[in-house]
């Protein structure tokens, strides 16, 4: 039996010009579900900041204990970066990505530029939220569950879109390594976010054992 990883389509299948790209089955649906998972991350941050405004006093759900806190992470200017919430980018964002793995879902061939055009937008996501980690642990100094359901979907969802918008490059020596080691990349990317979370709260983490 043959597992075929994300974004496996056969070198055959890859074009070498911008015209239509065929997206493994595998690779459509990550790219859908992290669109619909990240959605609901901002949708539901979107709601649970209304309802901050609407009561100061109001506990949001994902405030669960002095380190695991939307509630003290909302109210810094770092929530607002451009002036509003930050969700508002996640919910017009991850649409677009919704909307892209329906489309790959359903066999619907979308052009190289687009690919392209969803990578670079991917890796602006990618570059603000490790941003607001570095915000969230160092300078605010408690950690959002809602924001790191999206911190958990952008970066695979970068390498999936990536790999894709890529594929002009199969030939080149350097981007058939990266892309050959891309997943052992992200598991230790994942890796180093644990292990700094657990560093920079060890004081509170020690208490809970």
């Amino acid at each position: 039996m043959t597992v075929t990883a994300p974004d496996a389509t056969p070198v055959a299948d890859r074009p070498a010009t911008g015209g239509p790209v065929r997206v493994s089955r595998a690779s459509a649906i990550w790219i859908l579900i992290a669109g619909a998972v990240g959605f609901t991350a901002a949708f539901t941050l979107t709601v649970e900041k209304i309802e901050l405004l609407i009561n100061p006093a109001y506990v949001p759900s994902c405030s669960i204990n002095p380190v695991l806190s939307c509630g003290s992470v909302m109210v810094t200017p770092q929530a607002a970066l451009f002036g509003f919430p930050n969700p508002l980018i996640g919910i017009a964002s991850f649409a677009v990505v919704v909307v892209t793995g329906v489309l790959a879902v359903t066999k619907v061939s979308l052009p190289q530029w687009y690919w392209a055009g969803l990578a670079v937008g991917s890796l602006l996501g990618v570059v603000f939220v490790h941003w607001l980690i570095w915000q969230s642990l160092y300078d605010i100094g408690a950690l959002c569950p809602y924001c790191m359901v999206v911190w958990a979907v952008t970066v695979p969802l970068f390498v999936v879109v990536s790999s894709i918008a890529l594929r002009p490059l199969a030939g080149n020596a350097v981007a058939r390594v990266v892309h050959q080691w891309r997943w052992s990349l992200v598991a230790l990317w994942f890796t180093a976010l644990i292990l700094m979370i657990l560093v920079r709260f060890w004081n509170y983490w020690s208490t809970l054992i």
